[in-house]
């Protein structure tokens, strides 16, 4: 019944932006979805709340808050490397979302024009990174990619331009190259699959900071994104305290229990049980 009624408020809701959109509005395009965001202080003391955070804890937290299976991402979306000392691959971040979609436009240079100028031109005009000016400390950048074709939209070049900027990580549902280097680097990074190819040629920048849709799952900008080994979750923004308190009781149970195995069994003690 709850998710009937929802399902007729949401439609009443989407008829009434429709209505005020107007026919002209639709005709050229209509985001139904608003988009806020918001800036780096405030993204940073939210983060506080899920310092130190696990997957399994905030997915508990979900749970506690009345979200069951709400913002689990498809295990297939994996860390590309993971750093079990350090645990350095671990993101707490907030979205900055991104969209390519496929392209029409020619998947090589016309007669006459050289590669260079072609692909430079291409990444200005379509495929670009238009999202960074954007990016401030605390941002995960959550890319909706074409994982159909293999387009390697991130590197180890640009990836680290986003840490220099301040992103925590980046997420996408599609693929990324140089992962080696990437690894090396140790900016997290949560994938697909590998791949190999520009994006000239393959995809095109869609929107910036819009919603977007990550291993079945619904992102908006200024949403919190938490990645380990186990996976990825979002929370979305107006829950994110109230989880993040559950999450963190979670955690303190877990760790209390843990500590006295360790004890017990002298185990050293570690960084998830200090």
């Amino acid at each position: 019944m709850k998710t009937i009624i929802i399902t007729l408020l949401l439609a009443i809701t989407i008829s009434i932006h429709a209505q005020d959109a107007g026919i002209s509005d639709l005709g050229t395009g209509y985001n139904f979805i608003e988009s806020q965001w918001y800036t780096e202080s405030e993204d940073l003391e939210l983060l506080k709340l899920f310092d130190g955070l696990r997957v399994a804890d905030v997915s508990d937290g979900m749970d506690m808050a009345g979200l069951p299976n709400t913002g689990l991402v498809d295990p297939a979306i994996h860390p590309s490397w993971v750093n079990l000392e350090s645990l350095s691959h671990v993101i707490r971040g907030v979205a900055l979302t991104v969209r390519y979609v496929p392209t029409r436009k020619p998947d090589r240079p016309g007669p006459g024009e050289e590669f260079k100028s072609w692909e430079g031109n291409f990444y200005g005009a379509y495929s670009s990174e238009a999202f960074v000016p954007l990016i401030h400390k605390g941002v995960v950048i959550v890319i909706d990619d074409v994982e159909e074709k293999d387009i390697g939209s991130i590197g180890s070049n640009n990836i680290l331009v986003w840490k220099d900027h301040g992103a925590v990580g980046v997420v996408t549902d599609a693929s990324a190259r140089d992962t080696d280097e990437v690894g090396l680097e140790e900016v997290p990074l949560y994938l697909r699959k590998k791949g190999r190819g520009i994006r000239p040629g393959r995809n095109e920048l869609e929107s910036v900071n819009r919603p977007v849709s990550i291993g079945g799952v619904l992102v908006c900008p200024g949403d919190v994104v938490v990645a380990d080994g186990d996976g990825v979750v979002v929370v979305p923004r107006k829950v994110a305290a109230e989880v993040a308190g559950y999450a963190r009781e979670v955690l303190a149970g877990d760790k209390a229990a843990r500590r006295r195995l360790y004890e017990k069994m002298g185990i050293p003690l570690d960084k998830t049980v200090e």
